[in-house]
């Protein structure tokens, strides 16, 4: 099984890599879902760490409706990811119904190929997710990131499964959400091959100014060793 950690950060990427993970989802700001990560935070894991990285193109917070101008900064924003050498792409588009927005999902794939294309957890919005897995199939998305529409994987475990046996491998369904080491082997069990997790550890609670007090966190290197140890047993 394939353990990819949702990285917040330059040290949450060293910390997955050291700690044997096979996989990075580098992203910004987990208290809101995640969004793209600065061109300097990117360059620096491609340019130090070997770990292979996938990067979350999504430009703001909020929903996966995107202006025109919007989806030009994704464009860019795959394009610079490709220059800088690095391994995935995460992204997508919703329409404002929630279901795929094909055609400008399918242009987010063009343009990151050879680059493979997992398509986020938008997808645990949709209101059709079996035929929103056949459109995906058919643009030629690699993975999708998905729940099973539950807050926690382990609650959609029986959908997941279906979704499973639906895609008979044309596709990689990428579990996460709620994804640890003490849940992380039932996935394995059950004939999943990739999961999704952030490992997080707070690491600073409170905000001494006036900008927020978001907790801090970063990936703990010994929840991502207890999860490789829980999926290896």
């Amino acid at each position: 099984m394939l353990l990819e950690i949702c990285a917040n950060s330059f040290q949450s990427a060293k910390n997955a890599q050291d700690a044997g993970a096979h996989r990075i989802e580098l992203c910004s700001e987990l208290s809101v879902g995640g969004i793209t990560p600065s061109y300097g935070l990117i360059k620096q894991v491609i340019s130090e760490l070997s770990i292979e990285t996938f990067v979350l193109i999504r430009p703001r917070s909020g929903n996966f409706c995107y202006s025109e101008s919007e989806l030009e900064i994704i464009k860019k924003d795959i394009q610079i990811c490709k220059n800088l050498g690095c391994h995935g792409i995460v992204s997508g588009v919703l329409n404002p119904d929630h279901t795929i927005d094909i055609e400008h999902t399918r242009e987010l794939i063009e343009l990151a190929k050879p680059l493979p294309f997992t398509f986020h957890r938008a997808f645990d919005i949709v209101p059709n997710p079996k035929q929103a897995t056949e459109q995906l199939i058919d643009i030629g998305a690699s993975r999708i990131l998905t729940s099973g529409q539950q807050p926690k994987a382990i609650d959609g475990i029986h959908f997941l499964k279906d979704l499973k046996v639906q895609t008979e491998n044309r596709i990689t369904i990428l579990v996460g959400s709620g994804v640890s080491s003490e849940n992380a082997k039932l996935f394995k069990d059950v004939g999943f091959n990739e999961i999704h997790a952030s490992a997080s550890k707070l690491i600073n609670s409170k905000s001494s100014d006036y900008f927020g007090n978001t907790p801090q966190t970063v990936s703990s290197t010994d929840e991502i060793k207890a999860i490789i140890k829980a999926i290896y047993e």
